[in-house]
């Protein structure tokens, strides 16, 4: 292909009125160039036309400019593949028994070789606003003050495993979190999710519950860098904003963990819909955990724990009953998957912006 066939291509790119395309191709002009190249049949051709004004509509739409700072890449991963276990637990109003029961499941799930556990929202307390005080634990004070949290650090240290741990009511001063807690394969927390988005609903006749009255909202998004990858955390009903989401995949989140306990109202409707939702708009992978369904207590989970790949496609579900899913994961999907359909390089930034506060005030912006 010579140099001076390339520059009549270029030339041949011109302007047009639809402000949607900023150039199209004038075949015509183009054919002499296509006759002395490699380029010897149309379906060539009309490839290599597609993929340049394609290449020229993606700079014209400052696809990077529309997540500010401008998304972080993909990092490599500890691990390919992994099994991650999700444990919808039976919860009562004995903590103790809480506590003791999703230990068993713990040990049960990395008994079949899940190097992930991920919990359920209010694992070890009814889901109720007068029980958030009773059952709340200090869990920056740990040992006596958070036993839920104790029995956490112990288990993933003595299994070398890492837990996602569902969420439980804490107590700060004289303010109430709905707080998930992640330990790293050494016992240590990695990293402490306040639920952002408190659920505040009124549904007539349906449902009614208002977090805001006990507990107070988290202020930060959480990822944190894991044996098993990158992970965006979050609870129940943060999964309902996009924008949440997004910034964890521009922050380079390989999977979003949401331990969540959606009700028999919403449930039906959004629960499956909202998981695949997040995981085909970002093209990640998507775990959710719910606790069991107990009809006679004042909050009905729905239930239906899910793991979702990123092309929005239900891998593994289940129904309300207490039971311990594992599946594998496979991160190599996700690149696929980008490939396959890659409007991550479509985004217009001309238009539209999706700032990460968090990242524009830090330091090196990561």
């Amino acid at each position: 292909m010579k140099a001076t066939g390339i520059s009549t291509c270029y030339r041949n790119l011109i302007p047009t009125t639809n402000s949607s395309l900023s150039f199209k191709f004038r075949l015509d002009s183009a054919f002499p160039f296509i006759h002395h190249s490699n380029f010897v049949n149309k379906r060539n051709f009309s490839k290599f036309s597609r993929s340049l004004v394609s290449a020229t509509m993606e700079a014209s739409f400052k696809a990077e400019e529309a997540r500010v700072p401008a998304a972080l890449p993909l990092p490599t991963p500890p691990v390919t593949k992994f099994k991650i276990a999700l444990c919808q637990l039976s919860v009562t109003s004995d903590k103790e028994r809480n506590i003791a029961h999703a230990k068993q499941a713990i040990e049960d799930a990395a008994g079949k070789g899940a190097q992930l556990i991920l919990l359920p929202e209010i694992w070890n307390s009814p889901y109720s606003n007068d029980s958030f005080p009773v059952y709340a634990e200090d869990i920056d004070a740990g040992g006596d003050a958070s036993p839920s949290t104790r029995m956490l650090s112990e288990i993933s240290r003595s299994l070398k495993i890492t837990i996602i741990g569902g969420s439980i009511p804490e107590r700060t001063g004289d303010k109430l979190y709905n707080t998930c807690c992640v330990f790293g394969t050494d016992g240590k927390l990695m990293a402490k999710h306040r639920k952002i988005h408190l659920f505040d609903i009124d549904i007539p006749g349906k449902m009614t519950f208002k977090e805001s009255k006990t507990l107070t909202a988290g202020a930060r998004p959480t990822i944190v860098d894991t044996e098993v990858g990158r992970i965006g955390i979050g609870i129940c009903y943060d999964i309902r904003f996009q924008e949440l989401a997004a910034i964890y995949a521009a922050r380079g989140a390989h999977l979003l963990c949401y331990p969540g306990a959606f009700n028999m109202t919403t449930g039906p409707l959004h629960w499956e819909l909202l998981q695949r939702a997040r995981a085909a708009d970002c093209q990640l992978y998507v775990a959710t955990c719910s606790p069991a369904r107990d009809s006679g207590s004042s909050y009905v989970a729905w239930g239906h724990s899910t793991l979702v790949g990123p092309f929005g496609e239900v891998l593994v579900t289940t129904e309300h009953e207490e039971t311990t899913l594992i599946a594998e994961i496979d991160y190599s999907v996700i690149e696929q998957r980008r490939i396959y359909l890659p409007f991550q390089k479509q985004r217009r930034g001309d238009l539209y912006q999706l700032v990460d506060v968090d990242r524009l005030h830090s330091t090196g912006a990561n």
